[in-house]
């Protein structure tokens, strides 16, 4: 892959990568439109490849926030077409890496020497090249390590980024302004937070210090000698990212006890440490067909406001759900319901929202779950595909929802996701508080 030489960093000069992607995204649409007046059959697949292959070009070079809007959307099945989801998929490990001469500057900045200088070797070609920063292999004194080195301007851009780039995300994804205004200073700080590897080395070593003992987890050793606000240096975890460790025909015991993994890990930050890995995408977890797992990247940690945490999770009860007044109260207090709605839209709105619960809180009403199985996401996506059309959603004036469940939603789909592609059975472990009572007491 060809190297980047320099990353935009001014206002103007970010503003015009975007304003390029749109220009071309309108040139795409004329050249389908023409297209189709010679062939009133033709199917958006092309026009849909051509603005995907278009809008990541532009993204790649700017690197940051916008590359990282990218990397979240490709997470998102159904929103939008397949073209897009598997081409800003790239972003989770793939992108134009950065070129030498660029990364010695950085380390100079922040150092005062060049990489040569602090580490035995040093490998100036980047191993993976993501959206905040690309990866580095280095050795010192024996050890091998993963030198994590961010991307000149991003942190600085992170603002401008969004403000720029919201036209375009409301176009492509056809959303209301207001549903991204809603939202923008939760993504805003998250990403800010994503830019400070000092935070990131503070929340790297306490989260996974705590989660050491779930089995079947291995986490790198974190070190501040070699760690600045824009350069991170941990341990060396081999291990495969999804799709190539699918690629291996991993058995399902092997499958099984890697899903197990991956769930215990996110009950025990969700439920005991309230604060989550919240960017659950393949890039962040190293594979191995001994059924262990590498844990990387603790940028993106969402911590769970006690409020919020007490209403969600209470919903997940089945127990709650028999309670009509309980859960209008709930869904009042999480602002799915708003003082506003009318009787009718209340119960309509109520309604919709029950079942979105017990369908996505499926796994949690059994004691194991088979993520394996296709009929139940198949399900899933059918929903979320008549949620779009329903004409009271598109017409809704208000935006519901409280912003504390962006990126906790974001987990779960993230780590429902993840089980899907393992196709793992696991054991859906939970607090005793979460289960249904005449579970609770046939237990006991």
């Amino acid at each position: 892959m060809k190297e980047q030489t320099s990353i935009p960093t001014t206002k103007v000069a970010r503003a015009g990568q975007f304003v390029k992607a749109g220009i071309k995204v309108g040139g795409n649409y004329i050249k389908h439109y023409s297209k189709r007046l010679v062939n009133p059959e033709l199917s958006r697949d092309e026009l849909h490849q051509d603005n995907a292959a278009d809008i990541y070009g532009a993204l790649s070079e700017l690197k940051g926030s916008a590359l990282k809007m990218a990397q979240m959307l490709s997470m998102d099945r159904g929103l939008l077409p397949t073209a897009y989801s598997s081409k800003f998929a790239m972003s989770q490990y793939s992108a134009p890496p950065l070129s030498g001469p660029l990364v010695v500057k950085t380390f100079r900045t922040y150092f005062g020497k060049s990489p040569s200088e602090l580490f035995d070797t040093f490998d100036i070609n980047s191993v993976n090249a993501a959206s905040i920063g690309q990866v580095h292999l280095a050795f010192k004194d024996g050890k091998k390590l993963a030198v994590k080195v961010q991307y000149p301007g991003v942190a600085d851009a992170v603002s401008s980024d969004l403000r720029i780039a919201k036209p375009l995300a409301i176009r492509l994804l056809n959303l209301d302004e207001r549903q991204i205004d809603r939202y923008m200073g939760e993504v805003e700080s998250k990403l800010l937070e994503e830019t400070d590897y000092d935070l990131e080395l503070k929340r790297s070593v306490e989260i996974s210090e705590a989660c050491a003992h779930i089995e079947g987890l291995v986490f790198p050793k974190y070190y501040p000698e070699l760690s600045s606000k824009r350069i991170l240096t941990m341990d060396w975890l081999d291990g495969l990212h999804l799709k190539e460790f699918l690629a291996t025909n991993p058995t399902q015991e092997v499958r099984n006890k890697i899903g197990q993994a991956l769930w215990d890990f996110y009950d025990y930050q969700i439920h005991t440490l309230r604060q989550v890995h919240a960017d659950p995408h393949p890039g962040n977890f190293l594979m191995r067909n001994d059924g262990t797992m590498g844990v990387i990247d603790f940028g993106c940690v969402k911590v769970i406001p006690d409020y919020y945490y007490d209403n969600y999770f209470r919903l997940i009860n089945p127990d709650t759900l028999q309670d009509k007044a309980l859960t209008e109260q709930i869904f009042t207090n999480l602002e799915f319901l708003v003082a506003q709605d009318s009787p009718k839209d209340r119960q309509f709105f109520s309604d919709l929202f029950v079942q979105m619960i017990e369908m996505l809180g499926a796994p949690f009403a059994v004691d194991e779950f088979d993520f394996g199985d296709d009929t139940y996401f198949t399900k899933v996506y059918a929903f979320a595909d008549e949620l779009s059309k329903l004409e009271e959603l598109r017409s809704s004036k208000v935006v519901r929802g409280s912003q504390d469940g962006l990126y906790v939603n974001r987990t779960y789909y993230g780590l429902y996701a993840l089980l899907s592609e393992l196709k793992a059975v696991v054991v859906t472990s939970k607090p005793e508080w979460l289960k249904p009572k005449e579970v609770f007491e046939q237990q006991v």
